[in-house]
This record gives structure tokens, C-alpha cells and sequence, in this order.
């Protein structure tokens, strides 16, 4: 029989701020971490993102203390993933609890400039286990924008069977040159702020940021949400463009629909992947229209924190969490006008509802997609 798996603390880092709370009051204010940059050490070319400060990466520094150099990157998840541990209530067992770390570069930034070894993904997930003491192996998941709600599948399934009491999901990723231009380079990159869905979308806003949706499988007091499903599909259409038909993000909407035992008139809110790109959005609206969940709010963060690949997967989830525990639905921040095949109902604002079942989304490169469904707990 499969253990029922729930979320029992959270943490985010961005330029919004450095936990759920100020997100929220970020997205109620409708103020964006999105902001002009001119740095040429980043780009030839003036470009909007979503940076953390000065100030946040000093006192990433003041408050990560090592013995060993650390990167941003590592410092960044160790914070998120510690305010996490601090903010939940009962103890974590080293011994039954595992690490899963979801990047899609890690430390690009050395690549050429520290040995080969500490530039890998599983280097940087290994330091973050020591750092919290944990005694099991780590596991990186790295597929493209889909990874942190893969890591979350993969985090249910392990629970799930048992195989682990707890599992510290971090999701994580920094700006660099290296991202920002491999996107400029597919000219995804807008020239003003990001519109998720709307006629006027030019492409994406780029992030950075950490968060952490702690998983167990022993609840000792009364948890944030539960983890009900997940399920993963490919578009099998084209390295870098998605689906033209949805057809292949609908099927994993079904399973993981399936898996939980539910219907699409179930589901009170979806949390899209909204990249605000030409396709993305036309392929996410096929899709919901498919799985007759057109008419259901909906909504996409990435104007307010810009898309933080590997991170993102994980913070949104973290504030689906934070949506089912204040009974609210998350806003939409660019949406004016409708400028996808499918009309959806996008939410623009912070809004009392009723809300049992949420379902996330992700799409990325390699046609890849993935869902998972949250539930709040009676």
C-alpha cells in the first residue's frame, strides 16, 4: 500500500524576498523581482530579469558560513533549504532522509575555472547534504524546465514505497551569461517585461532563485498540503519547440488526473509553466482545452519571479502550498488580453476562493512535460 505523502515546511528565495510571506505580499502588492539590467558582463544588450540584490548576496555570505569555498548557486540552496528545516516542526532523521536537488546548471559560471570535478551537479548536491548533515546520498535531477516538478514525482514515489521517511526537495538555479545568452540566441528573450498568455507576449524574463518543499511520509503534526500525484509525458517534436497540439502535455495531466483519483472538475486551480513565449503558452492553452480545464483559474508566476528553470518547478510549488493554506487563488502579473487558441480563465489578482485540488504544470526543451497534484488537508 502506498504512503501518503505531505509537504511539512517550504521556503523561497528571490528577489521578492527570502520566504513565502514576502512573495505573497509581492504578489498582492502586484510588484515584479523583474527589473531593466545593463550589464555588459552579462549581455551586449540591455535585458530584463529577475536578479537577487546586493544585499541578499551579502547576507547569503554573512549567514552560510564553510569551511570549503562555496558557490552562489550553493549558497543559495543551502539557505532556502535551511530556513526550511528551521520552520519545520518536527525533527528530520539524517539517516531516513534524502536530498533531492533540482538544477538545470548548478555552477556554470566556473566551468574553465575550477577542476572539472566542481562543476558537477552531484559535487554541489553532496556539499548540500553534508552542510545539513544528512547521511543518505543525494540525487539531481536535471531535465531541462520540467525538473523541479520532476523532483517532486520522484521525491512522492520514493516516499511512497517507504524507501525514505523525508526528502528535502531544492530547487536551484543563478543567472549567468551562459543561460541568458543560449537564450538570446533563440530570440526567447523579451525586450520588456514578460506576459504570460497574453496577445502582447514577447518571450521570457529570466530568473534566479532557491526554494524548498520538505516531503515526508510521517507527518507528526498537522501538514501544509498533500502531494496526491505526478506524471511525466515528451512531446517527441523538436529539441527546443514544443508540441503544436498539446496533446502529449494533456496525457500527463490525465495520468497524474488518474493516479489521484480525480476528475479535471476537481481541480480549483492550475499553476501553468506560462513562460510567455509564442509556443509555450499556444501549447499549454491546447492542452487545458483538451483536458476541459480551460475554464478553470489559472495562472503563471514567471512575471513576477521571471522563469528560474531549474528552481522553478519547486517554488512554485511552494506557493501552490502557501495558496491552499491561506484559501486564495495567485494572480497572473502581464495578463491583459487573451492571446492563445484556447481562452483561459487567467486569475490577476490575489482572490478568496475555495480551493481543494491544485494541479502544476512544466513544460521544457526536449519536449518534455510534467505534472504533479497538490491537495489541501482537511
Amino acid at each position: 500500500m502506498k504512503k501518503p505523502v505531505y509537504a511539512i515546511a517550504t521556503n523561497v528565495l528571490s528577489a521578492l524576498g527570502t520566504d513565502p510571506n514576502a512573495h505573497w505580499n509581492a504578489f498582492e502588492q502586484g510588484r515584479s523581482g523583474i527589473e531593466k539590467h545593463e550589464d555588459e558582463s552579462f549581455s551586449k544588450v540591455p535585458f530584463y530579469a529577475s536578479k537577487l540584490s546586493p544585499a541578499q548576496l551579502q547576507m547569503l555570505q554573512s549567514q552560510i558560513q564553510s569551511k570549503q569555498i562555496l558557490s552562489v548557486f550553493e549558497q543559495m540552496a543551502l539557505f532556502s533549504a535551511k530556513q526550511a528545516i528551521d520552520n519545520c516542526i518536527q525533527e528530520l532523521d539524517p539517516a531516513e532522509t534524502i536530498l533531492i536537488l533540482s538544477t538545470t546548471k548548478g555552477n556554470i559560471e566556473w566551468l574553465n575555472k575550477v577542476p572539472d570535478e566542481r562543476t558537477l551537479l552531484y559535487t554541489s548536491a553532496t556539499i548540500i547534504a553534508g552542510h545539513l548533515g544528512l547521511k543518505t546520498k543525494p540525487v539531481v535531477i536535471s531535465q531541462a524546465c520540467v525538473s523541479g516538478v520532476v523532483a517532486m514525482q520522484y521525491a512522492l514515489r520514493v516516499l511512497q514505497k517507504g524507501q525514505f521517511k523525508n526528502a528535502i526537495v531544492i530547487g536551484c538555479d543563478r543567472l549567468s551569461k551562459f543561460v541568458l545568452n543560449g537564450f538570446q540566441s533563440f530570440h526567447a528573450i523579451a525586450t520588456s517585461y514578460c506576459r504570460p498568455f497574453d496577445a502582447a507576449r514577447k518571450g521570457i524574463n529570466l530568473g534566479e532563485a532557491a526554494a524548498t518543499v520538505i516531503l515526508s511520509n510521517q507527518p507528526q503534526d498537522m501538514p501544509l498540503a498533500q502531494l496526491l500525484s505526478g506524471a511525466t509525458s515528451n512531446d517527441a517534436n523538436h529539441i527546443s519547440g514544443p508540441s503544436r497540439t498539446g496533446e502529449e502535455l494533456a496525457m500527463a495531466i490525465e495520468r497524474a488526473l488518474r493516479e489521484a483519483g480525480l476528475s479535471a472538475s476537481d481541480v480549483d486551480m492550475v499553476s501553468a509553466h506560462g513562460t510567455a513565449t509564442i509556443y509555450n503558452d499556444e501549447m499549454e492553452s491546447r492542452a487545458f482545452g483538451l483536458t476541459a480545464l480551460d475554464k478553470t483559474p489559472l495562472h503563471s508566476l514567471k512575471g513576477f519571479t521571471g522563469h528560474t528553470l531549474g528552481a522553478a518547478g519547486v517554488l512554485e510549488s511552494a506557493m501552490i502550498i502557501e495558496s491552499l493554506q491561506r484559501q486564495q487563488l495567485l494572480p497572473t502579473l502581464g495578463y491583459e488580453t487573451n492571446g492563445v487558441p484556447v481562452e483561459l480563465n487567467i486569475t490577476t489578482q490575489v482572490a478568496e476562493a475555495n480551493i481543494k485540488h491544485v494541479l502544476k504544470t512544466a513544460s521544457g526543451f526536449g519536449g518534455t512535460n510534467a505534472t504533479a497534484i497538490w491537495s489541501k488537508v482537511d
